[in-house]
């Protein structure tokens, strides 16, 4: 995949981009001599462009998108690796809760992508969606995570038909991580000290394999979990 840029590596657009998966990815991005640029409440780390934003609010996250992208000359791809989750019982948690979760995964997802597509139209770019192995296996108290994410796998294969052949689109499907995603949980949904998750790093270099294709090749779907992945298949 080649950059907008003449003599450029390519620039990717990456939410979520300052911790977690999408730092990983920010940093893979950087190391193959490309250009991230990162959408998040919380700065990344020094030297990367990024716009803070409140993915929840999705007309932001639309001006955003657009404003990264146009200060940055282009965009050859997208990455929407921002996830959020607060586990609990439909009935407990409050409907403010179940719906950010909604609409920062998934809703967050579409609207960046919409924003981003002039961009990646013109540079036949790529898009990489971050679901998770729970939008293919739902489990109970996760209503609200489980509705988000079967919604981006949903979403991402009806993107994949809709823009075949215009720009390159891949659904990633990852199991658990080792990020702070877990940190701000109830004890009773952390993952115990003896659970098997990957490392970020190693999730990120499957994103960038996907990224790397030539163009009219797409990796349409990557599942990257650890070996004992309880929650896949």
């Amino acid at each position: 995949m080649t950059g907008t840029r003449p003599g450029a590596g390519p620039t990717v657009l990456v939410t979520g981009g300052s911790s977690g998966l999408g730092a990983a990815v920010v940093a893979a991005v950087a190391a193959s001599g490309g250009r991230p640029l990162v959408l998040d409440r919380q700065p990344p780390v020094d030297g990367v462009s990024w716009t803070e934003c409140d993915l929840a609010d999705t007309r932001a996250a639309e001006a955003a998108t657009r404003h990264l992208a146009e200060q940055a000359g282009g965009l050859d791809a997208v990455v929407t690796a921002a996830g959020t989750d607060v586990p609990g019982r439909l009935a407990d948690l409050p409907g403010e809760t179940w719906d950010r979760i909604v609409a920062v995964d998934l809703l967050a997802t579409a609207a960046v992508i919409r924003a981003a597509l002039p961009f990646l139209l013109t540079s036949r770019g790529r898009v990489v969606t971050v679901a998770s192995t729970l939008g293919v296996k739902a489990v109970s108290d996760a209503t609200a995570y489980c509705a988000a994410k079967f919604g981006v796998v949903g979403f991402t294969r009806a993107l994949a038909a809709e823009l075949a052949g215009q720009v390159g689109v891949t659904l990633l499907i990852p199991g658990g991580m080792r990020t702070a995603f877990f940190d701000e949980r109830d004890p009773q949904y952390k993952p115990g000290p003896d659970a098997i998750l990957n490392e970020p790093a190693d999730t990120a270099a499957a994103i960038m394999f996907a990224l790397s294709q030539p163009a009219g090749c797409a990796v349409r779907e990557m599942v990257v979990c650890a070996e004992q992945e309880t929650s896949y298949p």
